[in-house]
């Protein structure tokens, strides 16, 4: 985050600073340093990753469970601090005089959702391991290819964690193999996914979702950093907990809803009109915000514009891309706004469902639902903006 953006996300919040100090606390798409109740969990990662700190490739693996149990938290905590760790020995040795040693391990995370070619996933994996800037274009994806493979060959050894596999519009764990098949004598795969590969034979670790207590225990934490002192309590995270049913993203989009609807009241604690607020605003079968997050920033500004429009839940398609494109902040076509709109549908972003207006012929006109939840989205749009 930039000095100018800081300077922002302080004066939006200056009204909202008796109960909210820090949003990107709240955030459900905000990992921390220690995911709570997965140590067992970071175990039997580490048990897989062994064999790197013998300087021996690790098999390729498979790190699977539901929505909201803590997968990317996990491998993105876990991979920072083992290449925090690798770059402090490779200092020490740097600056020692043996005259040989060991090379060091490399460890790599990609999400699928923003690396979702050949190009762009050797592109993110060589920009991973490297201070040097990697050209975006004029480079074909035969050359990456490879500078990867003579970077790779730098360490002992090297794992790619692939995050969000298997989603709508992401590689399959099939497909992000074969993408790293010429590599596999260099690297091992680790996928993160919703559910066990298919015929891919692998070390598979399943994580499941949180229980109560250990929910309990994710909201009060993150409460505890983003909202004054007993502005939430106790009971109103269990309440969140057991409405979430073991998914931590719904359950910090819920908290984050409630404290930003408290916010807007001038309120200093969070009543339980506002946790139902907060629930009201995360729908069923709610997609990850960080999905909604890493689209183009068109579409995000539709979305965005979609949600300031007056009963956009009663208009239709067609009355909606006409609103859109009359926004003053969107310059986009009337046709560009309504492809816009039905590929966001086709990805379960945004829903089209049926009006109540029956019309004597034809098909009835469809209204757009977003699967996301809203009210954290506005808020996050508007810091990161």
């Amino acid at each position: 985050m930039d000095i100018d953006t800081r300077i922002r996300r302080r004066e939006r919040l200056q009204d909202d600073r008796r109960l909210v100090v820090d949003y990107q606390a709240l955030s459900p798409v905000a990992h921390v340093e220690e995911p709570p109740g997965r140590g067992p969990v970071l175990e039997r990662v580490l048990d897989h990753l062994d064999p790197v700190f013998e300087g021996r490739k690790p098999p390729d693996g498979a790190l699977w469970g539901p929505p909201g149990s803590g997968k990317s938290a996990v491998v993105t905590a876990l991979f920072d601090r083992l290449r925090i760790r690798t770059e402090q020995s490779q200092s020490v040795v740097h600056t020692t005089t043996r005259a040989q040693s060991p090379d060091a391990p490399a460890f790599v995370y990609l999400d699928t959702r923003a690396a979702s070619s050949r190009f762009q996933l050797y592109h993110d994996t060589l920009a991973a391991l490297t201070d040097e800037s990697v050209p975006e274009h004029g480079v074909s994806t035969e050359q990456l290819q490879s500078r990867l493979r003579s970077r790779l060959g730098r360490y002992s050894s090297a794992v790619v964690a692939v995050d969000h596999v298997g989603e709508p519009q992401t590689l399959s764990a099939a497909e992000v193999r074969e993408q790293f098949e010429p590599f596999g004598s260099q690297l091992s795969l680790l996928t993160i996914s919703r559910s066990p590969p298919d015929a891919w034979p692998v070390e598979t670790i399943e994580i499941p979702g949180y229980g109560q207590q250990v929910l309990i225990d994710v909201l009060m934490t993150r409460s505890s950093e983003g909202l004054t002192s007993d502005a939430f309590t106790h009971r109103q995270a269990r309440t969140l907990a057991s409405w979430a049913s073991g998914n931590a993203h719904d359950a910090l989009a819920a908290l984050f809803g409630a404290a930003d609807a408290a916010a807007a009241e001038n309120r200093d604690q969070l009543t339980e009109a506002d946790l139902q607020a907060g629930m009201d605003h995360v729908p069923e079968r709610c997609v990850s915000l960080g999905w909604v997050l890493t689209l183009p920033e068109n579409r995000q500004l539709v979305l965005y514009e979609l949600l300031q429009l007056p009963d956009a839940a009663g208009r239709s398609v067609t009355e909606i891309t006409d609103a859109l494109a009359d926004r003053p902040a969107i310059d986009l076509s009337a046709g560009t706004i309504r492809r816009f709109l039905y590929e966001l549908a086709e990805d379960g972003i945004v829903e089209r469902v049926e009006t109540e207006r029956k019309h004597d012929q034809g098909r009835p006109p469809s209204r757009i639902e977003p699967r996301f939840p809203t009210r954290v989205f506005e808020r996050l749009y508007e810091i990161q903006n």
